[in-house]
This record gives C-alpha cells, structure tokens and sequence, in this order.
C-alpha cells in the first residue's frame, strides 16, 4: 500500500500533504468496500438458495391429490385403454360427460391383455405396462376430468392376465394334460384365483392408480375362467379347494381386497359380477355369489345385459326380446337378496353394517349383440332399474361409441 502511494506522489510532484491523505482514505474505502460488497453478495446467494429449497419444499407440499366424492347416483360411460390414449377420441367421451347427465367415466387401468395404462416407476409394475394402449399423461388427463368435476374409475380385469401368467407360469391356471399354460378359446390366460403373490400385484396396482387419482377401483374378472376347453384345466395353487369351494376362495381374495384398501387406505372399490349371480344361488362353476361379495365391496355391478342370457331364461324364448323384463326381474333380485342378507339374524353384525341394496349399480347394454339397441332399449334399462330401485348405472359399449340419444341433455 505504501509503495503504491509513493509511486503516486512522485508522478505528482506538487500534491499537498492533504491531498495525499485523502487519496490514502479513498483507497482504503474503496478496499474495504469491495470486500464487504463481496461479502454481501455471497449472504445475498445462500438466502437465495435457501428459498428455491424453500419453494421446492412448498411445492412438494402443496401436490396434493384431488378427489371427486362419490356422486350420490353414478352415470357412468366406459372408456378403453387404447381410446384414453388417444385424445381426438376421448374428447368426445368427455363432451358427453359434460353436455348430459353422465358424471362419471371407468377408464381400464389392466384390460383383458395385462397391459397397465398408464406410466409409473413402481417396480413390482413397471413390467407390465402396456406397449400397445394407454397414456403418459393418465394424472394430467383425471386432473382435467376432476376440474370438470367427473368422478372417475379405474377398472382393472384382475384374473384374466396373459402378461402376468406368461411372467410367473406358476401362478398360471394350465392343462390338466401336461401342465402347460391353459388358455380360453381368445387364446387368453388366466390367474389362478388362490395365487396370493398376484392378490398382492393387484393392490399395488390399485394403491398406485389411486395415487395417480382415480377416485374408485373397479374389479372385473373376479372368477375363475368359464369359456374354454373346462375339460383339461387345472388350478396349480387353488385345484383342491376349487373343486367344490371355488366361492370360498374367491370370498378370501375379497376380504383381502376389502382389508388392503378400504380398511387401510380409504380407498372407494367395485366389484363387476355375472348377470346371472342376482339370480342363481350357487356359484355358477365361476366362484362369483352375491352374498360373498357385498360386504367386501363399496358397489356391487352385476353385468346384466339382456343378450347374455341363455335362450328361455325365466320363460323368455329370447331375452334380448324382453330388455325390460330381464333387467328389472335381475336387479329386484339383487336388491332383495342385499336387503335379506343385510336384515337375516344369520348374518355377522359386522358384515350386516356394510351390506345395502344401495350399493348396487346396473351395468347398462350399448352394443348391438342378438339384436339392435339403441335409444328405446337404452332407456329401457334405465327405467328397469329405477324399477327395481337402483339409481345409479354405468354403460357399456366395448367401441365406446355411445347412443347420446338416451341421455338426458344437461
């Protein structure tokens, strides 16, 4: 500092004594000045950080999830995996939803190949997703389906899963013959329902779509396999009790269902039936009963579309010609089963207090099979429910093209 000073005063010669001490100042404030400076910008840096972390904490909190309460009638339209992947298409569902009385869409979640639709990181998943339908954007998609305030469901086909039976044979149901993996006549394989390994894949599954967002998880395919060749087939896990005790395996799946996600997660479920388990009082060789379904279940969906009844059902020649009479006659069955077995001294109290026949909910035709159908025999089967005193319907058509013209306009 003081070589530099000197070195000042020699190049000017006749500098005062004070000019020379305040030059000294100067330096010493400019100095002094730009280490503060320095010091203040470093302060400034780390307060800075501290708010992007601060932020990023904020923003983490603030993902939370947003849930659409189950409507008090459900108007439900279903959508496939291969349509929610593509959005000209499912636009149109979603105007349906927003210019009628329809407020509520089932999207597949697992469709009858085992492809997963949507994208996730889960390892025990991640697998199976689908290379051939869904979407990328499933949470961005019930996000928008949510501010629009469409409840939506999830639906998984639990048992019918190639994808699964091809990774794990084991759990497969096989042949008889030669224990080879068994199909149906589409060529599709099948769970065996006492695999518990795969009742665990289907909880991780329904956990994580329910953190994706839908706000209810559907189960279809709950049973054993009906339509292939029933002559060579064997249950590797469950072929003892199935014998005569398939409903009983099945009832076990559902309380595990029931206590995995209702009871620990909160988590709203549904569960799709044969048309025919309203009416018949056995198993009908599948594993499916009424009564041991609904008190593991929030909704019980009996698929009661008139063209799968078989031929003189109830006395009806042809049921597709008695659209009407077959709807209300099955679901007046279902509901007077529920309220039965929800009032018999027989029944536990503790399953007694989760069985109401306001559980049910009709699955509704919309797809020309044995005859045509379209806004007479739609409404039709709105007005056999209502009948039969169950309010709320979901509407099946597996070319989601739907007949708009049977649904009130909102």
């Amino acid at each position: 500092m003081k070589k530099k000073v000197k070195k000042i005063f020699h190049k000017k010669h006749k500098l005062p004594i004070v000019g020379i001490i305040l030059g000294i100042i100067l330096l010493v404030i400019f100095f002094v000045g730009a280490s503060v400076s320095s010091v203040t910008y470093e302060v400034d840096a780390e307060k800075q950080n501290d708010n992007i972390a601060s932020e990023e904490v904020q923003e983490d909190a603030k993902v939370v999830l947003k849930y659409i309460q189950t409507p008090e009638q459900v108007k439900t339209i279903y959508m496939t995996a291969c349509v929610v992947g593509t959005p000209s298409f499912r636009e149109d569902l979603v105007e349906i939803a927003k210019t009628t009385e329809i407020n509520s869409i089932i999207i597949d979640v697992k469709d009858f190949s085992g492809g997963i639709s949507f994208d996730t990181d889960n390892p025990i998943l991640k697998p199976f997703i689908s290379d051939r339908c869904g979407t990328s954007d499933m949470k961005g998609f019930i996000e928008e389906l949510h501010d629009l305030n469409i409840y939506v469901i999830g639906r998984i086909t639990v048992f019918q899963d190639p994808m699964y039976a091809i990774a794990y044979p084991d759990t497969a149901v096989q042949k008889e013959s030669d224990r080879s993996t068994w199909s149906d006549y589409k060529g599709v394989h099948f769970i065996d329902p006492g695999a518990k390994d795969f009742w665990a894949y289907i909880v991780e599954l329904a956990k994580e779509s329910h953190k994706v967002g839908f706000d209810e998880l559907n189960f279809d395919y709950i049973r054993y396999p009906s339509d292939g060749p029933m002559k060579d087939i064997y249950f590797p896990i469950s072929h003892v009790r199935a014998v005569e005790n398939k409903k009983e395996v099945l009832r076990d799946f559902f309380e595990y269902l029931h206590e995995e996600l209702n009871e620990k997660e909160g988590i709203v479920t549904s569960a799709d039936l044969f048309g025919m388990t309203t009416t018949n009082t056995d198993d009908l060789n599948i594993g499916q009963y009424l009564e041991y379904t609904l008190p593991y279940f929030n909704y019980v969906v009996p698929m009661v579309y008139p063209s799968h009844y078989p031929k003189n059902f109830n006395g009806w020649a042809n049921p597709n010609d008695y659209i009407y009479e077959v709807v209300n006659f099955a679901m007046e069955s279902a509901y007077e089963r529920a309220e039965i077995y929800r009032t018999a001294t027989t029944t536990p109290s503790n399953i007694a207090e989760r069985v109401s026949p306001q559980q049910l909910r009709t699955w509704i035709q919309d797809f020309d099979y044995g005859g045509t159908y379209d806004v007479p025999e739609i409404k039709e089967q709105f007005q056999a429910s209502y009948d039969a005193g169950v309010m709320s319907w979901m509407i099946w058509s597996p070319s989601n093209r739907y007949t708009t013209g049977a649904l009130e306009v909102e």
